[in-house]
Formats: C-alpha cells, sequence, structure tokens
C-alpha cells in the first residue's frame, strides 16, 4: 500500500503542476513559428503581387527556396480567347527567390486570367483586374504593422480582413509597412504574410511598402544609405548589410511601376518612389524613411535616447538643424512634376509609411509619456513643412500607418488647416501601443468632440488638427486585438464628387453588417478640396467652362511661383487664393494650354473660359 499524501502537501502539488502547465502553454504562445516549410515542387510558388499603371503590367512571384539542381525560370501567361499565353518569363532571383515579370502596352480595359509558371508542376493563378475608370469610387484596404507576436495577438488568423476585402471587393490593397515582424529572418516572415494574405493579394493591385521592421531594425533613418553603427540606428543609416536590405526591397517594391529616379543610393541601395495610376486616380508612392537624417550627434539630446524628447520646456526650433533631411530634394522634385500633371487623374494620393507629424503623446504604456518622437514624421520641422507643402499642391490626401494608433488629421503650416489631411490605419495587431492624448483640450473643436480633438501643437510647434483618435484601453486585458485597438482602413475616393471616406474598423467584425461599429470618430468625409483650403483664403471670381472637370492651375502673378494645380468639377470652378496676390490663371482638358486670365480678381462676373479646340 502506497504512503498516503498530507492533503497540504497534494494541495502545493497540484498548484505547482498547474503552474508549470501554465508556464508551458504560455511559452507556447509566445513562440512564433518562422520555419520556412518544406513544399513539393508544385507548390513552389507562394504568392505573386502586381500593379497595373499606364498600360505596363509589372508582377512579381515569390518562390519558396529552391535547390541548386531545380530550374530557375518562372513563366507568366495569360487567357486571350480561351487559349494561355506566354506573355514574359524571368529568372529568379537569389537570395530572395523573386521572379519579376513585366509586359507593356497592357490591355487595361479588360480583366485577363493569369497563372504563374515553375517548372512542370508549379503554378498560381488569379485574376489582373481592368482599370476601374468607369467606376465613381474607388476603393482601397488600407494596412499596416503586421505584427505576428502571440502576445499581441499577431497569431490570430487573418481571415476576417481576408472576408472583408472581399465584400467590398476592394480596387486596391495598400500595406504601408512592416508587413514582416522579424529582424533577421525576412524571407520567412515575408512567406507567411503571402500564405496569410495571398487569397486578397493574386486578384487585385498591392502596394507593399518596407519600413524599419522591414528591413530588420527598430527604427530607420535611412540617411541616403549610410551604414548605422548604434544601437537604435539613431545615427542614421541601415543596420543591416545592403544585401539584406536590396532583398527586401526587391521582394517588396519590385512589383510596383518604375522609380521615377532610379540611381542608388549608398551602398548600392535602389529606390522605388513612383507613381501609380489607377482609377482616374494618380498615387504618389513616398519613401518618407529613406533619405531621413538621424538625429543622433545632430540635435541637442533631451532625453535617455537620441531621438525621444522627454522635456516639454525644451525649445522645438533647437532641434530644427540645417541640413536636416526628411524626404530629401529628389522626391521633393518628383511631387513638384507630379502635383502638375493630371493627365489621367481625377483625384491625387500620397502613400507612404507614416504621417507628417507627431502623431501620439503617450508611448508603450499609459505612463509612457513623451513629449516629441523623432523617429516620426514631425521631425525635421523643415523638411515636414516642405513635404506638406509639395503635396497641398495637388490637393492630395495622404493615406500611411506605422504609428500603431489611427489617426485623422488635418496639417498646417502656417496656420492650422492650411494643408492636408492624412489618415493613419491601425495595426493589424498591435505590437507596441500608443496614444494621442494632449494634456490641454483642442481649440476650435467640433461640438461634442472629444476633448483629444482640435487644433493642437505638436512637439515639435507643428501646427495640427485631430479629429478622430483610436486610442487603446489604458490597461489592454481581454481581447487581444480589441482592447488594443487593431484593426484596418478602408478610403472612398468618388472621382465624381471628389469627396473622400475613411473608414476604421476593428477586427473580426463583418463590415457589412449593419450592426458593426467603426472605431469613434469614423466615418468621416472630406472634399479633396478640404486638402488646401486654408481658413484666411478668400473665394475669387468663378470660371465658366465649355468642357467638364478640366485642368486649372492658379500661379503667383509676381513670382511666377506655383499656387496649385487641380482638375475641376464638372464646367466651374470657384478659386479660393490668398488675400492681397494677384494670380495667373491657366487651365486646358489635361494640359494648361490656354492663359484663363492674367489677373484673377475677387468680384466681378464669371470668367468664361473656352478650351474647345
Amino acid at each position: 500500500m502506497k504512503p498516503l499524501i498530507p492533503f497540504s502537501l497534494l494541495v502545493l502539488m497540484t498548484l505547482a503542476g498547474n503552474t508549470v502547465q501554465a508556464q508551458q502553454n504560455s511559452n507556447r504562445r509566445n513562440r512564433v513559428d518562422l520555419s520556412i516549410p518544406q513544399v513539393a515542387e508544385k507548390d513552389a510558388i507562394c504568392f505573386a503581387l502586381y500593379t497595373v499603371s499606364d498600360q505596363t503590367l509589372k508582377l512579381t512571384a515569390q518562390l519558396y527556396p529552391l535547390s541548386d539542381d531545380q530550374p530557375k525560370t518562372v513563366r507568366l501567361e495569360v487567357q486571350k480567347d480561351g487559349q494561355w499565353v506566354e506573355v514574359d518569363r524571368a529568372e529568379v532571383i537569389q537570395p530572395g527567390w523573386t521572379a519579376t515579370m513585366r509586359v507593356d502596352d497592357w490591355d487595361d480595359t479588360q480583366d485577363a486570367n493569369y497563372r504563374v509558371l515553375y517548372g512542370t508542376k508549379a503554378k498560381y493563378e488569379g485574376k489582373i483586374r481592368k482599370n476601374p475608370v468607369d467606376e465613381d469610387e474607388i476603393v482601397i484596404a488600407a494596412f499596416t504593422g503586421n505584427s505576428i507576436q502571440p502576445a499581441h495577438g499577431g497569431d490570430i488568423s487573418r481571415q476576417d480582413l481576408i472576408d472583408n476585402v472581399n465584400r467590398i471587393d476592394a480596387d486596391l490593397l495598400f500595406f504601408s509597412g512592416d508587413q514582416v515582424y522579424d529582424h533577421n529572418r525576412h524571407l520567412a516572415a515575408w512567406l507567411k504574410f503571402g500564405r496569410d494574405f495571398g487569397q486578397i493579394i493574386k486578384d487585385r493591385p498591392t502596394v507593399t511598402l518596407p519600413d524599419d521592421h522591414d528591413v530588420g531594425q527598430p527604427n530607420l533613418w535611412g540617411e541616403s544609405g549610410k551604414i548605422s553603427t548604434l544601437s537604435g540606428a539613431s545615427d542614421g543609416g541601415y543596420a543591416k548589410p545592403a544585401v539584406y536590405v536590396k532583398e527586401v526591397e526587391r521582394a517588396q517594391t519590385s512589383h510596383l511601376p518604375d522609380p521615377v529616379d532610379p540611381k542608388p543610393i549608398g551602398q548600392g541601395i535602389g529606390v522605388y518612389f513612383t507613381n501609380l495610376n489607377w482609377g482616374n486616380v494618380d498615387f504618389a508612392i513616398l519613401e518618407d524613411r529613406k533619405f531621413k537624417t538621424g538625429p543622433a550627434g545632430r540635435v541637442p539630446k533631451q532625453g535617455p535616447r537620441p531621438d525621444h524628447i522627454r522635456n516639454p520646456d525644451y525649445d522645438p526650433a533647437s532641434v530644427d538643424v540645417d541640413g536636416a533631411v526628411l524626404l530629401g530634394q529628389r522626391q521633393l522634385n518628383f511631387l513638384d512634376r507630379w502635383s502638375k500633371d493630371w493627365r489621367n487623374a481625377d483625384m491625387k494620393v500620397a502613400l507612404s509609411q507614416t504621417i507628417f507629424c507627431g502623431g501620439a503623446h503617450i508611448h508603450g504604456s499609459a505612463s509612457g509619456r513623451l513629449h516629441a518622437d523623432m523617429d516620426s514624421n514631425g521631425w525635421p520641422q523643415t523638411g515636414r513643412n516642405r513635404a506638406l507643402a509639395a503635396l497641398r499642391k495637388a490637393f492630395a490626401f495622404h493615406l500611411a500607418g506605422d504609428q500603431h494608433l489611427a489617426t485623422i488629421f488635418h496639417h498646417g503650416i502656417d496656420e492650422h488647416r492650411d494643408a492636408v489631411w492624412s489618415f493613419c490605419v491601425p495595426s493589424i495587431a498591435n505590437l507596441y501601443l500608443r496614444w494621442w492624448d494632449p494634456l490641454t483640450p483642442g481649440a476650435n473643436r467640433e461640438p461634442g468632440a472629444p476633448d483629444y480633438t482640435g487644433d493642437q501643437e505638436d512637439g515639435f510647434a507643428n501646427k495640427v488638427t485631430n479629429y478622430a483618435a483610436a486610442n487603446p484601453d489604458k490597461k489592454p486585458a481581454g481581447n487581444l486585438l480589441n482592447t488594443r485597438a487593431a484593426g484596418f482602413g478602408v478610403v472612398r475616393l468618388n472621382t465624381k464628387t471628389r469627396m473622400i471616406t475613411m473608414e476604421c474598423w476593428p477586427r473580426n467584425v463583418d463590415i457589412t453588417s449593419s450592426d458593426a461599429q467603426q472605431y469613434p470618430g469614423w466615418p468621416r468625409t472630406i472634399s479633396q478640396f478640404d486638402n488646401y483650403n486654408p481658413p484666411s483664403w478668400e473665394p475669387r471670381r468663378t470660371l465658366l467652362f465649355d468642357v467638364a472637370d478640366p485642368v486649372v492651375q492658379l500661379s503667383d502673378a509676381d513670382t511666377y511661383e506655383v499656387l496649385y494645380t487641380v482638375r475641376a468639377v464638372g464646367k466651374s470652378f470657384t478659386p479660393h487664393a490668398p488675400k492681397g496676390k494677384r494670380f495667373i490663371v491657366k487651365a486646358g482638358r489635361d494640359v494648361l494650354d490656354t492663359l484663363a486670365t492674367p489677373n484673377l480678381e475677387t468680384e466681378g462676373d464669371p470668367i468664361r473660359v473656352s478650351l474647345e479646340k
């Protein structure tokens, strides 16, 4: 007979056993499996991304690793009159196992079934969509922050996102950064990203922009390709070898339209900033981290980290140092050209990693108040203002991510609300929490709006007006996604009325359901023309045209500097402009080939402009 165990000891043994089991379960939950699966040759193609712009199709196939003795050629076929026809082929590039194919003179007036073939068995199929130029509304589904950490809900299925994209039948997918949350295994995590989102990526154009975590570092100030030597990379540059960075960018951006200025930066790292024309919307694709200056050694240190300012009494002007760069002159030159070119474009939208302000006051935990963060695009202020000044000349709406916090801001340069609107979408799974929580209520708030909305200055004294912030719970508990304010964004661009609707959805809801609720402050609809209509401006004489939707440009009559260029709605346009200045107005169907008036006055009868040729 076995000796009896005292009851008190039995309780202790049971508790200990439960504790061990709980720790084992916790360890399993916190373990990320990024092993690359061994696949049969028929499954060698993991997924494919594509874009179509200006009748050029570019498609990048992502393969699983191949052995030395396997073939390295990938073929692209499209279905024509019921027959499969090869339209291009490419060699697989290693490292990274990608193959990019291109078809010029692509017929974008109709859908086309495609298949990517490898060897004799592997096949990956999808649909190249027709250009939705005949649709009144272009729908963008936008994502950021694809954390895979189970502790933050990163292991929860993405099927709800897949289902919602299919429900709204999005015309374009935009992943603004941090598709990969592993600093050493981009390929493995990228393959997982493809397995998670391939169902929707294969059938619609997709923009993916690599951000800091994608290239293997916690923050990124690319500084034109220099080598970073400090932990955290706050001295600027890249911490990973150039071969790693180039592999990441090849995987995530080689399917985008050709870069407009392809000259490589330091270490031979390429660039991808460009524009994408889809559905009569002209998207500027920006790299807001690649040229940006690192703060370490350049600005007065105001906290334990070179990029964090803890001192609320510091002088913001002290960190706006000479020579600090944000977008860089090459991208500003591109935006200047882009803002004036309205061929095949009714609206303009800028896509980038993050927004042009310090969009959060609290970082990490509810007690982590931070006065200013130089990892945001609020710094350097001069660079931030140059970027906004370039975007507002095209009335461009700005869509971005990165901040782990969904927000709507109307940005200001010289006065509140004199520049563009931005929508920062929430993270898919929220690794690092942030809150927009100013210490004083904002001015000029809308009736009934929360205190955190309204006119404010961020920690760099940049003028911002907040309209919505999807702040997480102060002590997130329970649901790892919704209490941490995870989700995604939807933007609806009406190219006929020029209205822009922003939607911000939590995870695991059916957004077409009548009882589905967005985060507080959404949806919000603005006009395209709200992106450059300062409160101090005044209306000028109305212009009446004999053709619909002409392009109109205002230039300063004394300096000839272009104030803005935009496509009007219908046959009339009432320009708004600064008081006390004279403006020249040019117009045209697509090209500015007609002088409408050499001096646009504030009062008087409408000006009739003939554009019939």
